[in-house]
């Protein structure tokens, strides 16, 4: 009996093995499939990840009060996301070697495999066959990300408060699931359109360019992508209400500190009176 149990285990970890590097080994492949089609696929992707996101932040803060200063715990939700976002906007829209080539579904059989704007004899239906197909991919790959980066982003704020108890976020913690849907919304449309969009104009740069001056315009590009994507986060967030801000209440009549302060004020004038008095 012990042995049975030992064979199944040893069958159980070789199979997860197997899984492991059957995945692992998916990504790699396509990540050679796609080298093999752009040369400059990994320089594009570090620079996303660098560049871009750094960009992203600077508009995501660019966008609220005080340049973010009393956001900074939905700023670092905006990074964890977009970091996982970012890289996977790139391996998905990258075209691949003939040999590896995608297929899609069958509705969208006649559309470009990678972007709208892949050369090709496409019809313009084809071509926005391709936005729409990628836009739904997109959107289920942003709901996903929104839960796992939410989460995470949460729970080190959670930790953070557990080490530090005097530790206190400024504003409510985004809701998981209506942040999720709204980074869905975010990249099914906005991210959508602007990614295709960048990977045409790099088509056309890669041709006319030399190296040096194609891959600074990459950089420039790239930073200016994620700086409007960036802001227009911020603007849906504020519109379904994933990332609300709290307000400090004024007194009653709308002006001064708020009730709290304005009781110790009072305490605090009470005080010297009865002091007063009693020196009397």
């Amino acid at each position: 009996m012990v042995e049975v149990v030992v064979v199944i285990r040893a069958l159980t970890i070789h199979r997860r093995r197997r899984l492991g590097f059957g995945v692992l080994g998916l990504f790699l492949n396509g990540w050679r499939s796609r080298v093999v089609a752009d040369p400059q696929f990994p320089f594009k992707v570090l620079m996303e990840e660098v560049v871009g996101v750094s960009s992203c932040i600077i508009g995501d803060m660019a966008s609220r009060p005080n340049f973010g200063l009393n956001e900074l715990d939905f700023v670092f939700s905006t990074l964890v996301v977009g970091a996982i976002l970012n890289f996977t906007l790139m391996y998905l829209l990258a075209p691949t070697a003939a040999a590896t080539s995608q297929t899609l579904p069958a509705i969208f059989a006649n559309c470009p495999t990678s972007h709208m704007f892949e050369p090709g004899a496409y019809s313009l239906m084809s071509r926005l066959g391709t936005l729409i197909y990628k836009g739904t991919i997109f959107a289920a790959v942003g709901f996903a990300a929104g839960l796992v980066g939410t989460e995470l982003s949460n729970g080190l704020i959670k930790m953070r408060k557990t080490m530090d108890p005097s530790f206190e976020t400024p504003n409510k913690p985004p809701p998981t699931v209506l942040n999720a849907l709204t980074w869905a919304i975010h990249m099914g449309v906005s991210s959508n359109i602007r990614y295709q969009s960048l990977n045409g104009a790099e088509f056309l740069l890669a041709k006319g360019l030399p190296p040096f001056a194609f891959k600074s315009s990459v950089v420039v590009l790239r930073c200016l992508n994620n700086v409007l994507g960036g802001m227009t986060f911020v603007l849906l967030a504020r519109m379904t209400g994933s990332q609300s801000v709290k307000e400090s209440k004024p007194d009653a009549d709308g002006v001064g500190p708020a009730a709290p302060e304005k009781e110790k004020l009072l305490d605090g004038g009470e005080e010297v009176q009865s002091n007063q008095s009693t020196f009397k």
